[in-house]
């Protein structure tokens, strides 16, 4: 974990004021020689849920090692340029990207369980390398998207008043939590955070970004409430990536035995019907999975690496960092037969760039 007073200044002020305190660390920092070897293209802001701003991040990333980095908030890009000028300013090579759930309905999927721990027939899918002119229009077409998930988080804090009696306040207690008022996304943890800070006030942040992992563990689940309008359909927003050139890809899960981040309860996935989801996939037109090698079996990793190869699918690798116990490091990359997975990363920059 990066040092607490560097995090302090990296996250204070405006986006002008993180940038230039980063310019201001730079000329002191004793960063590690890069490994070539290290990369993440998975790294979450406070546009989602995250302790990092853009800036941070990035930070963070090259302070481990990195050789490059990747944005990726759920149904948010709004921290993307900051991550770019950051990136530049460590000289540090970054790629950015959206996180988001999309409805299977109309496929075999509808009803079944594929990525997503919390509901069956709705998936997440991650747009990677977005052309830097497409960021303004990809976050225009996520506004209504957030707009919908507000109403749906609004009413999971009714459940959790009703349950805990807590007495939160959506607009008083979970907003504020957020970066909304910047075009940032309100997620499942933001109202976990908002719910430890009213179960045990004034907890120092590790100790908090502990309990909120448990509550969304042990918690979400007794208020969760299907997402609906918030998931495009998923022939609609495979049409809408390939409009403004990005690539879109469906992020492997693999059935959960022990979860890295804690915050995961042992349950199946998509591994009973991966071969029939591979195709699925590949008729709709999805031509890349990313996946995480640290948090799957080598035989996880081995049946999916060989589909993707008869699929012709890209193969991309990010772990995704949202607490600051977590490590940007993923430790598999110093294997080498995940080369391909470094490769990749640079394609994706290279495609985002020449946009």
């Amino acid at each position: 974990m990066m040092d607490i007073a560097i995090l302090e200044r990296l996250n204070a002020g405006s986006m002008e004021d993180r940038l230039r305190a980063l310019d201001q660390e730079k000329e002191v920092a004793q960063f590690p020689v890069i490994n070539p070897r290290y990369i993440n293209n998975h790294i979450h802001t406070w546009y989602s849920f995250s302790p990092y701003s853009p800036t941070a991040a990035v930070y963070a990333a090259r302070n481990e090692g990195l050789c490059t980095a990747g944005i990726i908030d759920h149904d948010s890009i709004a921290g993307a340029r900051e991550f770019i000028e950051a990136g530049k300013i460590l000289d540090l090579p970054v790629t950015i990207g959206i996180e988001t759930r999309v409805s299977m309905a109309g496929t075999p999927f509808e009803n079944r369980r594929t990525n997503n721990p919390d509901q069956a027939g709705v998936s997440y899918m991650v747009l990677h390398a977005v052309p830097h002119h497409r960021i303004d229009r990809v976050q225009a077409y996520f506004e209504p998207l957030r707009a919908h998930r507000n109403d749906r988080n609004r009413r999971m804090v009714e459940a959790i008043n009703q349950l805990t009696g807590a007495g939160l306040d959506f607009e008083r207690d979970v907003v504020p939590l957020s970066r909304a008022s910047e075009g940032g996304s309100i997620t499942e943890r933001h109202l976990m955070q908002a719910l430890s800070r009213k179960l045990k006030p004034g907890l120092p942040m590790l100790e908090e970004y502990d309990h909120i992992g448990q509550l969304k563990k042990d918690f979400v689940p007794k208020i969760f409430i299907d997402a609906t309008d918030e998931c495009p359909d998923i022939r609609e927003y495979i049409d809408f990536c390939r409009d403004v050139n990005g690539i879109l890809a469906y992020p492997y899960l693999g059935d959960v035995t022990v979860s890295v981040t804690g915050d995961k309860k042992a349950q199946k996935f998509e591994d009973d019907y991966l071969d029939e989801l591979m195709q699925v996939l590949y008729d709709l037109g999805i031509r890349a999975i990313t996946y995480m090698p640290t948090r799957n079996t080598d035989q996880q990793l081995t049946r999916l690496r060989a589909l993707c190869d008869k699929y012709g699918m890209m193969q991309i690798s990010g772990e995704d960092i949202n607490s600051p116990r977590q490590s940007f490091v993923i430790e598999k990359m110093k294997e080498d037969r995940f080369s391909n997975l470094i490769d990749s990363t640079w394609e994706l920059i290279k495609h985002e760039r020449e946009g």
